[in-house]
Parts: C-alpha cells; structure tokens; sequence
C-alpha cells in the first residue's frame, strides 16, 4: 500500500497535469472558432468551382481534353496525397486517417495496381513507414508554418502537377479529414488527378452559355486551379478537425484526471483514518501498560 506521502505526491502530481490539460482544451476551442470558420467559408467556392467545371467539361472531350482532366489513359500507378496533422494530442484523428488510407492502398493493391504514398503534416509518417516504408514517395513538411495556407496548397499542388506531366503516376487520390464536429473528424478519400468529371457534366439545362476564349483554353488555367482548391480545403478542415479533436481529447482528459483525484483522495483519506486509528491503539495500549 502506498504511504500518505506517495499518495499526496500522486494528488498534487494528476491535478498539475489536470492544469495542463485544461489549459490545452481552452486554447483548442479559441483555435476551433476561427478554423472552423475558415474551412467552412471555403466549401461554397469549391462548389461553385466544381459547378463551372461540370459546364466546362461537357464541353470537352476526346484529344482536346486537356491531360489533367483526360489522364493518362492509363490507372496503374496510384499516388495517395495522405493529409494528417503535424502535432499530436488530438485523439484517434491521424489513426483514422491512416487506416483510412492504408485500406485504400490494400485495395488498390490488390487489384494489381502500384501505390506510392506523398505524406503531408508529421504525424502519419511513422504508421505508413512501418508497413509501407519502400512506397513511400516524399514527404510535404508544414510543421514550421505557424498559420498553413494557400501557399502551401499551391507548392503540393504545382508540385503534384509536375509529376503527373511528368509520368510518374496516373492517377492521384486525396486522403484528408472532413470537420463535422468537435466530436466527429471523417476520413475522406477523393480522386484529385486526373481531375473527375463533376456530377452533371454536360447538363446546362436550357442555358446556352458561349465561353472566350473556347473551353479547352479556359480548363488549361483552371484546371490546376481546382487542384490547388482542392488541396487547400483538405488543410483547412485538417486544422479544423485537429483542434475539434484536440479539444475533445483534453476535454476527456480533464475529466479522467479529476476522476483518478477523488479516487486518490478517498485512498488518502482511508489510509489516514486508518494511521490515525493505529496510532491511537497504539497510545491506549501504551497507557493500559503503565
């Protein structure tokens, strides 16, 4: 049994850990407020980007189809772009992206397809390294960007492009989390290169829209354009979901420390009435001996 001194210690110890945790939960939920704000004010623009590419796309086919929304004309060399956060303390948020993209290179594998990994943010890296450490191809580091924005976006995305003019893959697919909630972060897997034909490609309704300069030359310039978009919200709602997490996890926490020091307390509190009661038998017997 532990002595009153070691479960004073333990007391004192869980409740400065209990500060912490509780200091780190505020600052997740001042954080949570503006990237929240932010990942959900860049959703409508990627809609209406996805809106104009459906038009646009409708238009275009065959050899005039520009190469990010034609492919290859291959699918055999698979690139998953993993977004996982650089900082830990955020729950099961970077396990669940992890597995979500392991069960898609487990899939594509099976299928007889080459999988390469492209790893942004710090955190996913050890996990895919253990069971996919020859597949991986780079890793994007954001750790020493304190406010991740377009401009990281762009350099994954300009960089991404690059490789596909290039011929090192076919087709590259997105890996990222989805903010719902503090309590829900969904692991989304998306095609991002080629670029898919928006649902309702080639459906204008009744509207005759003339576009100058013509479609293929619009879509060359907006093509990377929506990649970068798209790389740029998976960032967004990969900081929104972090601190959604984060709060969440040092909230649980909290909660556990305050659980274990009313338990610890009540040990306390029993083990000194019962020194107290020892040393009192200990005084009577002393007086009952004289």
């Amino acid at each position: 049994m532990a002595s009153l001194k070691e479960l004073k210690g333990r007391i004192n110890s869980v409740k400065s850990t209990q500060k912490i945790t509780k200091a780190k939960q505020m600052v997740a939920a001042a954080k949570l407020r503006r990237a929240q704000a932010a990942a959900e004010a860049a959703r409508p623009y990627a809609e209406r980007l996805s809106g104009v590419m459906a038009s646009l796309a409708g238009k275009v086919s065959g050899d005039s189809a520009p190469k990010l929304l034609a492919g290859t004309g291959s699918d055999k060399r698979h690139l998953l772009v993993v977004v996982n956060t650089d900082k830990g303390l955020c729950g099961g948020l970077n396990s669940n992206i992890v597995k979500a993209a392991k069960q898609k290179a487990a899939s594509l594998i099976a299928e007889g397809k080459d999988v390469k990994f492209y790893l942004v943010g710090k955190k996913g890296r050890a996990p895919i390294k253990r069971d996919y450490a020859e597949r991986i191809e780079k890793h994007f580091d954001t750790s020493a960007v304190r406010n991740v924005g377009f401009e990281e976006a762009e350099a994954i995305a300009d960089d991404l492009i690059e490789r596909f003019e290039k011929g090192e893959f076919d087709v590259a697919h997105l890996v990222y989390p989805v903010f719902k909630s503090a309590l829900a972060q969904d692991p989304t897997v998306d095609q991002l290169i080629p670029v898919p034909s928006p649902e309702g490609a080639g459906d204008s309704g009744d509207a005759v829209v003339e576009y100058e300069p013509g479609e293929e030359e619009i879509l060359e310039e907006l093509l990377p354009r929506y990649v970068k978009t798209q790389l740029f919200g998976s960032l967004l709602e990969r900081e929104a979901s972090e601190q959604g997490a984060s709060m969440t996890a040092m909230d649980n926490a909290t909660r556990n420390a305050g659980d274990l020091i009313n338990k610890l307390t009540i040990q306390y509190n029993r083990s000194r009435q019962a020194a107290i009661t020892t040393e009192l038998i200990e005084i009577i017997a002393g007086a009952e001996a004289l």
